[in-house]
């Protein structure tokens, strides 16, 4: 495909190996998805994830055309406008928002299903969220972050204690992996499309932990919201689950401390190997989210007591290309 035809225009891209392009047709638009890198995913996976929302009534991308053979799908276009934008412009009625997003998140948990077929008519099976694979994404933090601001000779006995100290947070995790989890689930990835939200990114669902997605949209590293305001959004979703609230608080902070320090690691890896340094800016704030959450619960004393003494304030502003 030739990606320089007048139809279509690139737009923004995200944190993925994907491009995205705008194709135009008189009044219509779509949008063209190119992955030439883990095209499975970025591709067939994610149309996949796509028609399962869909069949459940969510309002993700319909698949329009295809080309696996040169990589690329076509997709439904949601415009340009995100929940976020529409945040960032409506400083007065941010919890109205994100009222209608936990209504979203409360349809969303409630899909089962976990075989659909992708568009090359092959089962696929949706992944459990098991520990393990919670563990290798946090030890993003150790492989990318630390070496960029821990010197050499501290390393090696610095990960080992943080190998320790995850593993056990994850052993103290208290649900199930029973709940349709999106993974990245944070007003960006939100659309405002025809008065309704529209759910995109949505290649890495999985079956996990029901607080996870609720950690991701109230600790949003992207979003900079006040304390207030992430209480209020974290107990309008309590307060329509049967569910043991201790167990949930319990996993809720693990889970959102350990996705901070992933996204850390990530956010490092972005700069130094896909040379994406606009990500950099996020970090300072994703320790403020970390923060936030092992202050004040004595399930993080052995991590805090190890973050304060590796890692001061200064490095943990520090912004470096």
């Amino acid at each position: 495909m030739h990606f320089y035809h007048k139809k279509l225009k690139s737009i923004k891209g995200d944190a993925s190996f994907r491009k995205f392009f705008r194709k135009k047709n008189q009044n219509k638009s779509s949008i063209i998805v190119y992955a030439n890198k883990e095209k499975k995913k970025n591709l067939l996976v994610y149309d996949a994830i796509n028609k399962l929302l869909i069949k459940n009534k969510i309002i993700a991308p319909k698949l329009y055309n295809q080309n696996y053979k040169e990589s690329y799908i076509e997709i439904e276009d949601f415009g340009s406008v995100s929940i976020y934008d529409k945040l960032k412009k409506n400083k007065k009625n941010q919890f109205k928002f994100f009222k209608k997003i936990i209504y979203l998140l409360i349809k969303i948990q409630k899909i089962k299903q976990k075989r659909i077929k992708n568009f090359l008519n092959k089962n696929y099976k949706i992944e459990n969220y098991s520990k393990k694979k919670l563990l290798m994404e946090t030890n993003l933090f150790l492989k990318w972050y630390i070496p960029k601001v821990i010197k050499k000779k501290n390393r090696k006995k610095l990960i080992k204690k943080l190998k320790i100290i995850f593993i056990k947070l994850l052993s103290n995790l208290k649900n199930y992996n029973n709940t349709f989890v999106h993974r990245d689930f944070h007003v960006s990835n939100l659309m405002s499309y025809k008065n309704k939200i529209g759910v995109i990114d949505n290649q890495d669902a999985v079956y996990g932990n029901i607080a996870y997605d609720l950690a991701s949209l109230v600790d949003d590293v992207r979003y900079k919201s006040s304390n207030k305001l992430k209480e209020k959004i974290y107990n309008e979703f309590v307060k329509s689950k049967k569910i043991n609230l201790i167990n949930f608080k319990n996993d809720f902070e693990i889970l959102s401390v350990l996705r901070n320090l992933k996204i850390i690691g990530i956010f490092t890896r972005l700069s130094a190997r896909d040379k994406k340094d606009n990500y950099l800016k996020l970090i300072a704030y994703a320790w403020n989210l970390v923060e936030l959450r092992i202050n004040k619960n004595n399930n993080f004393k052995e991590l805090k007591l190890i973050l304060d003494n590796y890692f001061s304030k200064k490095i943990r502003r520090l912004k470096w290309k």
